[in-house]
């Protein structure tokens, strides 16, 4: 008898939980909309991505943070909403909203700490973090001041 599990246990690649064909896709929108960023490294920040993604979607409330360039996996998968719904359905059983916030609704504490909060998250779901492509907290433009991962309540 043969069990395939969805995300094995342990520590695994997030980017397998992507399709190649949907990781090709958002590779060519990371790399042209950011053109610093070369293909392989388009990839590795799908794959954190992926993983921000399903952590986000198993841990509601938690306003986890994306890094700068994880950022733009999640605004490249995000414009793709096909994709981005199906996947979110798969990995965390619906779909994990992206809420920019504005200047004074950020919540207290550091940057720093905001990352290291949702690194911790990541590997808690078991996945591996790229440690280079978190460096830096988002500070995207379209969001004002950051993005999060939980619908604000209301």
């Amino acid at each position: 008898m043969t069990i395939a599990l969805e995300r094995p246990g342990g520590t695994t690649n997030p980017a397998a939980l992507v399709a190649p064909e949907v990781t090709e896709r958002l590779t060519r929108r990371i790399t042209t909309d950011h053109p610093e960023i070369d293909a392989a490294t388009a990839r590795r920040i799908v794959g954190q991505a992926a993983a921000f993604i399903a952590a986000s979607g198993r841990q509601p409330g938690r306003n986890l943070v994306p890094s700068e360039l994880v950022d733009y996996g999640w605004h490249a998968f995000i414009l793709h909403t096909v994709d981005y719904a199906a996947f979110c359905q798969r990995v965390a059983g619906r779909f994990v909203h992206h809420v920019p916030t504005d200047k004074g609704e950020q919540e207290p504490g550091s940057a720093a700490s905001a990352r290291e909060r949702t690194t911790r998250a990541i590997q808690a779901a078991g996945y591996t973090v790229d440690a280079d492509l978190w460096r830096s907290a988002a500070e995207c433009n379209q969001c004002h001041a950051g993005c999060h991962d939980s619908p604000k309540s209301g």
